[in-house]
């Protein structure tokens, strides 16, 4: 099994101060092919497309950039319950 790239290209991309294009990324790997680096890109988290460049006459290729994930982020304590408006929860004195 190969190993995963998703750390590698986040930390590319966090140095990078101007992003870098996929055939950008692509060219760093050796055995990497444009199409690979689009599935990987499209699964990693905290990416995300900054701005589109022109490439040739009417093409443009996205320059994809990347967020630094907080250390001291918090973690939800209370759970979210969903409520609707159309259907009223049940009561157990109602099931008996």
């Amino acid at each position: 099994m190969r190993k995963s790239r998703h750390q590698l290209i986040r930390n590319m991309l966090l140095e990078s101060e101007d992003g870098m294009t996929v055939k950008e990324i692509t060219e760093r790997f050796d055995d990497a092919t444009t199409k690979t680096i689009c599935k990987t890109l499209k699964l990693i988290y905290g990416i995300y497309v900054d701005r589109w460049t022109v490439v040739k006459r009417g093409t443009y290729a996205a320059v994809y950039m990347c967020v630094e994930i907080p250390q001291n982020a918090p973690h939800p304590t209370e759970r979210y319950i969903a409520q609707t408006i159309w259907a009223k929860p049940a009561s157990n004195s109602e099931n008996i």
